[in-house]
């Protein structure tokens, strides 16, 4: 039997590494109790926002186009009527979907749009579709589009005519507290300027980096200030201005301006869109 040598430094840490381990594994607890006691987690703290079903586009064109067809006709050209909506129109149909316009009378659609729309089973729409018309006036059609599982689109059932969607009286925000920082103030109404005339160069030196704004498209010259507000999140600035135009129409106008406060001063990350989607 031979003997072989074995360096002590080895056998002392093959005996002590199982508490060497223990020992870290301790101090990382220890550690991450100190973070939590120093740092803890906001509980309801805004995450990532939820994915919002996308409106189907397609869809909603289609109901339109439909309305467009639908309200549009000419007793002197019976067939062009029938002709347009032939291709809405399914064999369980009445022609023209059922539709038979008075004798010698004409009508046409000056614009339609969808208006509210609602979803009573997965691929069902039902769209309220505005149109203005120069002989019935403004009516309501609700039209009901189905999406098949191939993509393609098609009418669920005959037309109707509905009263617009439900409305009251404007409800002004509340929960609002005053801007009384005159510096965010001075800010504000300098960027709230340069962004209704236009001033894309002026207004740059008061964004920050990642600012997304899109300038309007009409020039406007800023009059007053009514009110400088914060949001209940003290993020969001809610400015109600008196503005005119170059045809000298005065308008109340109510603007949501994201701010944020860099090295010290006060910038613009966004004004009357989110600097998100």
């Amino acid at each position: 039997m031979s003997l072989t040598a074995v360096p002590v430094w080895r056998i002392r840490l093959v005996r002590e590494a199982p508490r060497a381990i223990l020992c870290l594994l301790a101090l990382a607890g220890v550690a991450a109790c100190v973070r939590l006691a120093l740092d803890p987690p906001v509980r309801g703290a805004r995450s990532a926002r939820p994915a919002v079903q996308p409106a189907d586009r397609a869809a909603e064109g289609y109901a339109v186009l439909f309305a467009r067809r639908y309200l549009t006709w000419d007793a002197a050209e019976p067939q062009a009527s029938a002709h347009s909506l032939s291709g809405f129109v399914g064999p369980g149909m009445e022609p023209r979907a059922g539709l038979v316009p008075p004798p010698g009378a004409a009508q046409r659609v000056e614009w339609a749009e969808v208006v509210q729309a609602r979803e009573p089973a997965t691929g069902d729409h039902v769209y309220t579709v505005a149109a203005q018309t120069d002989g019935s006036g403004l009516v309501y059609l609700a039209v009901g589009v189905q999406r098949a599982a191939d993509g393609s689109l098609a009418l669920s059932g005959y037309p109707a005519f509905v009263g617009p969607p439900t409305s009251e009286q404007a409800h002004m925000t509340g929960d609002l507290t005053e801007v009384t920082d005159p510096t965010l103030t001075t800010v504000l109404v300098r960027a709230l300027r340069n962004y209704l005339a236009g001033a894309s160069g002026e207004l740059a030196a008061d964004l920050t980096g990642g600012a997304r704004v899109s300038l309007p498209g009409i020039p406007l010259t800023l009059e007053s200030v009514e009110r400088l507000d914060w949001a209940p999140d003290h993020s969001t600035s809610v400015a109600v201005i008196q503005a005119v135009d170059g045809r000298g129409a005065q308008y109340t106008l109510e603007y949501e301006v994201d701010v944020a406060r860099e090295q010290g001063r006060w910038e613009i990350a966004a004004i009357q869109m989110d600097p998100y989607a």
